[in-house]
């Protein structure tokens, strides 16, 4: 089991070196979305940059906006989340962020998050997908739909039930380097090792 954060822009400056000391292992950054219109978090190139120079493993993540209903809303926002992070490598999976749909459109979600992951996927990449246990895979989704992509997810009661790879366990977390509250997570699989392994996130397969 392996401790880590999540982080975006709302965090401000984070000193990474003081979050690596304190303990912290993986930390997955708000690449961007769709949700004001496409665009790319203010902190995402220096959050990266400076989370891989203080020695922490990296992933990230996107958020759709409403409108994240269909293949072709799917597709588009796949084509998007890859363009920003085009160059980079990954350590951790790279996730879609679920949470701020219309459960009148469970289905559209569904397939829209389908063909998002499966895109992104076909481009060399580790998919997961995040939301909350009950709001999410429960009310947004057809999770079983979507099981074959990994899993994270938001409990802050308790271990969830769902069968996930990686747990949001708090939004309250205090972590050094970082000012106010940072999402805690745990991570129950070797991603570091299957990512490489594999030539996934922009590392080339190993011979």
């Amino acid at each position: 089991m392996v401790k880590g954060i999540d982080v975006s822009k709302w965090q401000g400056k984070i000193d990474f070196n003081k979050v690596k000391k304190s303990g912290i292992e993986f930390v997955i950054i708000k690449a961007g979305g769709s949700d004001a219109g496409f665009y790319t978090d203010k902190y995402f190139e220096e959050n990266y940059k400076n989370a891989v120079a203080a020695g922490l493993k990296v992933g990230c993540y996107y958020i759709p906006g409403k409108y994240f209903v269909g293949t072709n809303n799917g597709l588009a926002d796949a084509q998007k989340f890859l363009e920003i992070i085009k160059g980079k490598k990954f350590d951790y999976p790279v996730y879609l962020d679920i949470e701020l749909q219309n459960p009148a459109h469970i289905a559209g979600i569904t397939e829209a998050a389908y063909a998002f992951c499966e895109y992104v996927e076909n481009k060399k990449y580790f998919i997961g997908i995040y939301g909350s246990e009950y709001s999410t895979f429960e009310s947004l989704v057809y999770k079983n739909r979507l099981k074959r992509f990994s899993f994270w997810v938001a409990n802050y009661s308790k271990k969830p039930q769902l069968a996930c790879a990686m747990w949001q366990y708090s939004s309250k977390g205090k972590v050094n380097g970082i000012t106010g509250n940072v999402d805690m997570n745990y991570s129950y699989e070797d991603f570091d090792k299957i990512i490489k392994k594999k030539g996934l996130n922009g590392y080339g397969k190993t011979k």
